[in-house]
């Protein structure tokens, strides 16, 4: 896809998922989370170029400067994820998230120890992470699930899981459409 193919997209996800965005605009503008994850694809695509890693770390610290969300440039983000009021989310280096992922505030995707190669979690397509969710470790969420807020998960879960609790705790949940976490559309 194209720059403008993508804008355009991410802002239609951005109106489809939050009830109180008014405008294209206003999340053109004002959607912190939004603009986080157009700088990571810019800090990203320098990651992977020989001899970039430094300015990419650079521009992604002064992203979260500005913003509040930290995502590593070498993180892999999929398409049409929100982030939505992201002041305190933290996505690791080795962390990936599918297409389709809710994210809100305070969510970490972290690590559990200073262990080289993958470290972080692994998020399928069409998951909510509720606010200030900890992902911890080189686990795997699988597509369709929601973690509660507040959950604390150190495991896997399988496709379509409901993941709450401190520890979490992993049940079956009903399957449902793509529509983003198992949230309406609006």
């Amino acid at each position: 896809m194209g720059f403008f193919d993508t804008l355009g997209e991410d802002l239609a996800t951005a109106m489809r998922r939050d009830p109180a965005a008014r405008s294209r605009l206003e999340v053109l503008v004002g959607y912190s989370g939004m603009h986080a994850l157009w700088m990571h694809r810019l800090t990203h695509a320098l990651w992977l170029r020989p001899g970039f890693r430094l300015p990419a770390r650079l521009l992604s610290q002064s992203t979260r400067f500005l913003t509040g969300v930290e995502i590593h440039p070498g993180a892999a983000i999929g398409r049409r994820v929100f982030i939505d009021h992201g002041m305190g989310v933290v996505i690791g280096e080795t962390a990936e998230v599918g297409d389709d992922v809710l994210i809100y505030h305070g969510v970490t995707l972290g690590g559990v120890g200073p262990r080289t190669g993958r470290r972080h979690p692994i998020v399928g397509d069409d998951v909510l992470l509720g606010a200030g969710a900890k992902l911890l470790g080189a686990i795997e969420i699988g597509s369709g699930s929601a973690v509660g807020a507040n959950a604390v998960v150190l495991q896997d879960a399988p496709p379509n899981s409901l993941v709450v609790g401190i520890p979490a705790t992993v049940t079956p949940r009903a399957p449902h459409r793509s529509s983003g976490g198992g949230l309406p559309s609006r």
